[in-house]
Formats: C-alpha cells, sequence, structure tokens
C-alpha cells in the first residue's frame, strides 16, 4: 500500500475528482438526457405512423372530458366552425427547410361557441426580418381537416410583444396566447394539413426516424466507462515507472563496484604488459666491460721511445 501514497498528492486527488465527477455525470444526466430525447422520438413516430393510417375524428371527441394527453397528439381530426377575424398571432424565430420563416396562429370558433387555436402554416419575412403582409383568414363557416398538438410551453424572459401591427409571441402556447388576445382558448392547438382553407405555407411533418440520439446515448456511456479505465491506467504507468526508478537507484553501488575491479585488473594486466617489456629489453642489452665475440681487440698503449720518436724523429 506504500507504493500508492502517491495517489494522495493534491494533483491526483483533483485527476481523481474530475474524472469521477465526469463519469458520475455521464451515467446519471448526459447519457440519459440523449436516451430519454430518442424514447421520447419514437414515441413521436410511432404515434404519428398511426396517425397516417387512422381515420380523422371530430376535435370535439378528443376535447370531451378530461382533454386531449400526449397520446392523442398528432391523431388527424376534423373541425367546423370560422376563424375569428383580425385576431392573428405571429411565432418569431421559426426555421423551416432551412430557412426563417413566422409562423401564423388564428384563434377559431367551433359551432358550439369554444375556441381553439389554429396554426395556420407559415410566411417568409421580407428584407431581412421585417414581418410580411399576412393574408387574412376567410370568413364565415369552413370546415378544417387538421392534426391535434399538444402546447410548446414558454421560457422566462421570452414575454409577448406587438411589432408591425402583429402581436408576437416566441412559443405556440395555448395559455399564453389566451392572455394576449383575451379569448378563453383550449389547451391545445390545431396545426392544419395541406389545402385546407385559410391556410398559408405548409409545415412539413417531422421525419419518421429516431435521429442520432440512441448512438449519443451510447457515447456518453462509453465514455463514463472509459474515464476510470484511463485514470487507472495513468496510476499503472506512474507505478512502473516508480518501479524501474527504484531499480535502477538499487543498481547503482553494485555497478560501480564491478566497474572498479574492471579498472584494477586492466591496470595490474597493463603493469604486467610493462614489466613484461622491461625484462625483454634488459636480455638484449651487453653489460657494461664486456666486448662482443666479433669486436676487433684493443691496441696497446703507445711507449716511451714511440712518443719520443713522435715528438724528435727517429736517430739513425
Amino acid at each position: 500500500m506504500r507504493r500508492l501514497t502517491f495517489l494522495l498528492r493534491p494533483s491526483w486527488l483533483v485527476l481523481a475528482l474530475v474524472v469521477g465527477g465526469f463519469a458520475y455525470a455521464c451515467f446519471t444526466v448526459l447519457a440519459p438526457w440523449q436516451l430519454g430525447k430518442n424514447t421520447s422520438t419514437e414515441e413521436r413516430n410511432d404515434r404519428l405512423a398511426a396517425s397516417m393510417s387512422e381515420d380523422p375524428v371530430p376535435v370535439g371527441d378528443l376535447l370531451a372530458g378530461p382533454g386531449p394527453t400526449v397520446d392523442d397528439e398528432w391523431r388527424r381530426v376534423v373541425a367546423q366552425g370560422s376563424y375569428l377575424p383580425d385576431s392573428d398571432v405571429l411565432v418569431r424565430l421559426r426555421n423551416i427547410d432551412g430557412r426563417p420563416a413566422y409562423e401564423v396562429l388564428t384563434p377559431f370558433e367551433f359551432d358550439d361557441g369554444r375556441m381553439i387555436l389554429v396554426n395556420r402554416g407559415f410566411v417568409r419575412p421580407v428584407q431581412g426580418t421585417a414581418v410580411p403582409e399576412v393574408p387574412p383568414a376567410p370568413a364565415g363557416d369552413v370546415s378544417l381537416d387538421a392534426r391535434i398538438r399538444m402546447s410548446e410551453g414558454t421560457v422566462a424572459g421570452k414575454d409577448p410583444f406587438t411589432d408591425a401591427g402583429y402581436q408576437q409571441v416566441y412559443f405556440i402556447d395555448a395559455p399564453q396566447v389566451a392572455q394576449v388576445t383575451g379569448l378563453p382558448l383550449e389547451d391545445v392547438y390545431l396545426q392544419l394539413d395541406d389545402g385546407q382553407p385559410g391556410g398559408l405555407g405548409t409545415i412539413p411533418l417531422p421525419q419518421l426516424d429516431a435521429g442520432p440520439y440512441l448512438s449519443y446515448g451510447l457515447q456518453w456511456l462509453a465514455f463514463g466507462i472509459m474515464a476510470p479505465l484511463g485514470l487507472g491506467y495513468f496510476v499503472w504507468a506512474e507505478l512502473r515507472e516508480r518501479r524501474k526508478a527504484k531499480a535502477a537507484t538499487i543498481a547503482g553501488p553494485d555497478a560501480d563496484a564491478s566497474d572498479t575491479a574492471k579498472s584494477d585488473s586492466r591496470g595490474s594486466d597493463l603493469r604486467k604488459s610493462e614489466s613484461t617489456a622491461l625484462t625483454d629489453d634488459a636480455d638484449d642489452t651487453v653489460p657494461a666491460g664486456t666486448a662482443p665475440a666479433d669486436a676487433p681487440a684493443p691496441a696497446a698503449p703507445p711507449s716511451r721511445e714511440d712518443k719520443l720518436a713522435e715528438r724528435y724523429g727517429r736517430s739513425r
């Protein structure tokens, strides 16, 4: 356990907290968020696919009793009644087919006096974001084929306002539009199918695919597993480097002693070699006072007569 005491250092503690927090977020927030979106998208697609094969029902049947639920969304309905004139409300900041648009909401009154909001479709802004002229809804009784939708809800700070002569909102929320218009609207709205009275640009239905949410959710789960594994790898690598450093420290003195012994041995061999060379040289040297066998005999020293003769010449 003493080998793991380095994990108590601040840097390792911070790293462990970051990895643990990230893994916790992956399993409790990020992955469930994406998997939840995948589930809701699949449920919406199932309702939409079912509505395409079912016959429309009178909208009054869905509004009776407790009213429509999320399971009724996208159901095809038929509505009888008339639009309320001069009561259009625009929805800002919409994007349809990759281009900005305003969606047009108009209150609709049933024959029995109840009212519901109708999304008539969209119009494109002019000169950038300027509000265009919105064609009015037809007067008189009409029959509409539509799909029932749930209110979107609102966000704080996105309040309705008036611009270019129209009430404008950021969300299709029936209770908020009821406050803007002062009308008792049902807490749902209708989205017109193509070719209906008062219809504008048709809002396309959602694509029947689950999208990338499932793969995103699985990726977050994988990241949550990989993060602790990565931390474990770094701990193992640190332990390995520490073992190598310790082994090098222990082997150091033994290596120095071995090198010293090898150096002494080489010095001894060198001294022996030099001694042998000196001995060989001594054997080849002639001792002092000893002449070689083939050297000429030294000349005898000159006599007294020879010295006098050399000085005065010889007499006859």
